[in-house]
């Protein structure tokens, strides 16, 4: 999820938000702007949602068979914006060869994606609520094991990018086991940390965003690539 390189200098890797890009990079006849800042505010904002339902601050909590009632305000969302919107900005990151960037935009939209058809098309066709409940504790748990490979890699990104997958690899693995074991009070925990995975996610974007915007650096990001 970092920003993408724009003449030769990435403001969320290295030095870059401490000397913000001047402008678009040019490829090959192409005008290309940085998708970061939108990828990151589709994953914050649908993370957001979802993670208010497992609170419980929409009622139910989770997604399991108790939950399934909170979770489709979330669903749209899933599917425009966390899941499209996110899965296009992984795109233009592999124009812009940024190989961090494209595999967790790309990751996450396709996430979204599927989680959306899974509540939509699949998940009723799990009759027994503890297999539901398994099924979906399992998923979690892979996406936690992605996740927290990408947290490693990101360490050579920024501050701003690394707690954002410090915290989402242990908001999975929480909801990954609360899931697993119908914990209500697992998920709860899961959807509070969810929440503080989209807040610095939302940060990491506007922090992109508002230094590409200005041409100089506002919004730290504390670059921890070394030179």
């Amino acid at each position: 999820m970092e920003a993408a390189t724009v003449h030769g200098r990435d403001p969320t890797r290295g030095d870059g938000a401490a000397k913000a890009q001047p402008a678009p990079q040019a490829t090959a006849g192409w005008t290309v702007a940085d998708p970061g800042p939108l990828g990151l505010a589709a994953f914050a904002l649908t993370t957001f949602m979802l993670s208010a339902a497992n609170a419980g601050i929409l009622g139910q909590v989770g997604i399991g068979p108790k939950g399934l009632g909170t979770v489709p305000v979330v669903l749209g969302l899933a599917l425009a914006y966390g899941g499209i919107a996110q899965l296009l900005a992984g795109m233009w990151e592999f124009r812009t060869g940024n190989t961090f960037g494209a595999v967790a935009f790309t990751s996450f939209g396709a996430f979204w994606l599927s989680f959306w058809a899974f509540l939509q098309f699949f998940a009723a066709d799990i009759k027994d609520p503890k297999m539901l409940n398994h099924a979906v504790g399992l998923y979690l748990i892979a996406w936690g094991i992605f996740t927290t490979y990408m947290f490693v890699a990101s360490l050579r990104t920024t501050g701003a990018i690394a707690l954002v997958f410090l915290l989402l690899a242990i908001t999975f693995w929480v909801l990954g086991f609360g899931n697993y074991h119908d914990s209500s009070d697992t998920i709860k925990l899961g959807g509070w940390i969810g929440l503080g995975t989209a807040a610095a996610a939302w940060y990491a974007s506007f922090a992109a965003v508002t230094n590409s915007t200005f041409a100089r650096s506002i919004m730290p990001v504390l670059p921890l690539k070394k030179n």
